[in-house]
């Protein structure tokens, strides 16, 4: 192992060679694994005043395994569901619904809210977002033509999936949306109303690649959009060069619009540049957003969202990712 230093301070452990890398990782997940053996950790979770979740696809694609780590190795009650078996949330056909819940069902696991990809797209008539090309959203598949129909599957599968969210961005983001912003802002505005006389809360990610990506922008965007809600995402803000989303950037949020809450972090590495980090290693100090978020009364659910894979494999570094989580939350007595 070699340790690079931070920019922020500490250090990062990073493999000296793949053997060396497989077997830390491995070691790693055993002792993982084996602290979240202990018989009151389902209890200690029921007591938390949040949903403690993950999505799904961190784990694995494999729905049935991905659900067997979040229950029996992570003891989770709530898993957040994107893609499933390679496939996109707003693609699954009703044989795929009626698995999933089969699933569900077998590691009495419940849904916080369904990951839509919606709005993840090019807004008609800008410039082509240079994001738009590098990222396949989670194997969706539907253009800005078909979004009003992945909104109306998606609020069809909150109900089928007995959740009262669906989460959304705000289109790939553009060097420049002063010109496009009105119009994009009554887009969201139509499409919350349309789920909000279904019962079904639209909740807003900032997204680092798309248009709100910072506390400052998503402070905005819900001043202009009074009924969306906001999946506060403090990594995605980092990334998006908001370094100090927290506590300053949070510092600008309206607190009783906060309805889901992605749990990542992210480094400055030597070389200036910002990249993903297990939870407990990062510009995040997740210890103090999770204190800050039970001080406000939040109820709502954290999930964890990964994206770092430098445990060798999506689930091994998820369960590295869940130690740093599961140590945050103890440490911010919200465990």
């Amino acid at each position: 192992m070699v340790a690079r230093t931070l920019a922020f301070g500490g250090t990062l452990q990073i493999p000296q060679t793949r053997r060396a890398f497989l077997a830390d990782a491995t070691l790693a997940a055993a002792a993982t694994s084996a602290s979240f053996a202990w018989p009151g950790l389902a209890r200690a979770q029921a007591n938390s005043p949040f949903k403690l979740s993950v999505i799904t696809d961190e784990i694995s694609p494999d729905f049935d395994h991905a659900c067997s780590v979040a229950a029996k190795d992570f003891g989770l009650q709530w898993v957040e569901i994107r893609a499933l078996w390679g496939k996109n949330i707003a693609d699954l056909n009703s044989d795929d619904v009626s698995r999933a819940q089969a699933i569900l069902a077998k590691y009495n696991l419940r849904v916080t809210d369904i990951a839509s990809p919606l709005f993840k797209v090019d807004w008609p008539g800008a410039p082509r977002s240079r994001f738009s090309t590098q990222n396949d959203s989670f194997a969706a598949t539907a253009d800005f033509k078909k979004q009003d129909d992945v909104l109306a599957a998606c609020i069809a599968l909150a109900k089928q999936f007995k959740t009262d969210k669906v989460r959304c961005f705000d289109f790939w983001r553009l060097d420049d949306a002063s010109s496009f912003r009105a119009a994009i802002d009554d887009k969201l505005r139509s499409a919350t109303e349309t789920a909000r006389k279904q019962g079904i809360a639209l909740i807003l990610e900032n997204e680092f690649e798309c248009n709100t990506a910072t506390a400052a922008e998503a402070a905005r965007l819900l001043a202009a959009v009074p009924a969306l809600g906001l999946n506060w995402d403090p990594a995605n803000a980092v990334m998006a060069g908001e370094l100090d989303a927290f506590p300053a950037g949070w510092a600008l949020l309206p607190k009783d619009r906060i309805r889901h809450c992605h749990c990542k972090n992210a480094v400055r590495n030597a070389d200036g540049k910002v990249a993903w980090s297990p939870v407990d290693i990062g510009l995040i100090d997740w210890t103090a957003q999770f204190r800050a978020l039970k001080s406000i009364g939040y109820r709502n659910a954290v999930s964890l969202e990964t994206h770092w894979r430098g445990g060798g494999s999506p689930e091994a570094s998820s369960r590295i990712s869940w130690a740093g989580m599961k140590k945050a939350l103890e440490a911010s007595g919200t465990l």
